[in-house]
């Protein structure tokens, strides 16, 4: 499997998902964590040879992630979750348990608020992981 990241910076014009999908296409990667794709709610649709799950942006269309999953692994997806507008999750069906954590982190300009903020949740995160990963031992 092949995994990249990607920042869009906005996938908030008419024809920007298929025109980064196509892009990718050209890396052959299976699965893309992207981010500040700037889209309202959460949802999935398809974009090429892409599967393209996006959800959780703040108001005035700042931030917001998504996963782009290739169609040839799209059926071991088990579930995408978005847990703030910096910090999302994919857990893929493995031969154990395949969880991939994706996250925004706040820049170093940042107030100390923000940032205590988004390790608390990371934290959060961390400790649901690790309850869900001990289920299978």
């Amino acid at each position: 499997m092949r995994f990249g990241t990607w920042n869009v910076r906005s996938l908030y014009r008419a024809g920007s998902l298929t025109t980064a999908a196509r892009e990718l296409a050209g890396y052959k990667l299976n699965l893309v964590g992207v981010q500040e794709v700037r889209w309202d709610k959460e949802g999935m649709v398809r974009a090429g040879d892409y599967n393209f799950g996006y959800g959780k942006r703040k108001e005035n269309h700042q931030f917001g992630k998504g996963f782009l999953v290739h169609h040839k692994i799209f059926s071991a997806v088990k579930r995408i979750e978005f847990v703030t507008d910096r910090l999302s999750c994919i857990v893929l069906r493995g031969h154990w348990c395949n969880i991939v954590l994706y996250v925004h982190k706040p820049s170093q300009e940042k107030s100390d608020d923000s940032k205590d903020s988004f390790y608390e949740d990371l934290e959060q995160v961390f400790i649901i992981f690790q309850s869900t990963i001990l289920k299978f031992y």
